[in-house]
């Protein structure tokens, strides 16, 4: 697992919003915490723009068969259970902008039951393909920005909300774990300095107990 800093995510995206037809992907992804295929797997009747949300039932992968070429297909989520999760008003203001874009090309782009990320042509985008996308972008940037997989986008998602003392249960809603206790498991190095937090706080309110 290796993520970014606030700074170096902040960095990637604002160089991908000149650069990377991409960007509304790369931003939903580090905003939400969702699966890379969960994201291929969106379309826009699951988005709400005035809500500010999107309800997340999908999630797309490849089937390959020996001798044959790679299938898309899409299938329940990792938990097998729908979620919604809520967005930023910047984030928002990415999508609704990809939206108009995406109509721009062709009206048919922007409907209610066309995939949010495709090609120019609104036909599925392959998970190996984006992945090895984003890490070609990632040395293309001026900043120097360590390597990392698409799917740590998830983790750096997490790793900041939870630096930042966001509940943990909120956290995990919001990567779809099967409870908190998961969450806690895969991040406990993420506040490495909450053992002695604890100790500490323990340790000042007996001393503020004692008789004097």
């Amino acid at each position: 697992m290796h993520c970014w800093t606030a700074v170096q995510l902040a960095a990637f995206l604002a160089w991908a919003s000149e650069h990377s037809e991409h960007h509304a992907l790369w931003t939903v992804l580090a905003a939400t915490g969702m699966r890379g295929g969960e994201a291929l797997a969106l379309r826009w009747r699951d988005v709400s723009l005035e809500d500010g949300t999107i309800s997340i039932r999908r999630s797309a992968g490849v089937v390959r068969d020996r001798g044959a070429a790679p299938v898309h297909v899409e299938g329940d989520t990792k938990s097998g259970k729908p979620r919604v999760v809520d967005l930023d008003a910047d984030t928002v203001a990415v999508l609704r902008n990809h939206r108009r874009e995406r109509g721009a090309m062709a009206l048919q782009l922007a409907r209610d039951d066309a995939l949010v990320f495709a090609d120019e042509e609104g036909r599925p985008l392959y998970p190996e393909g984006i992945s090895g996308r984003f890490k070609a972008e990632i040395g293309k940037t001026s900043a120097e920005l360590p390597p990392i997989r698409l799917h740590d986008l998830r983790h750096t998602h997490a790793t900041l909300l939870l630096s930042a003392r966001e509940p943990v249960h909120v956290v995990s809603r919001r990567l779809d774990h099967a409870s908190p206790n998961v969450t806690m498991a895969v991040y406990a190095h993420v506040l490495p300095g909450s053992q002695r937090e604890a100790a500490n706080l323990f340790a000042s309110l007996i001393a503020e107990a004692k008789p004097s």
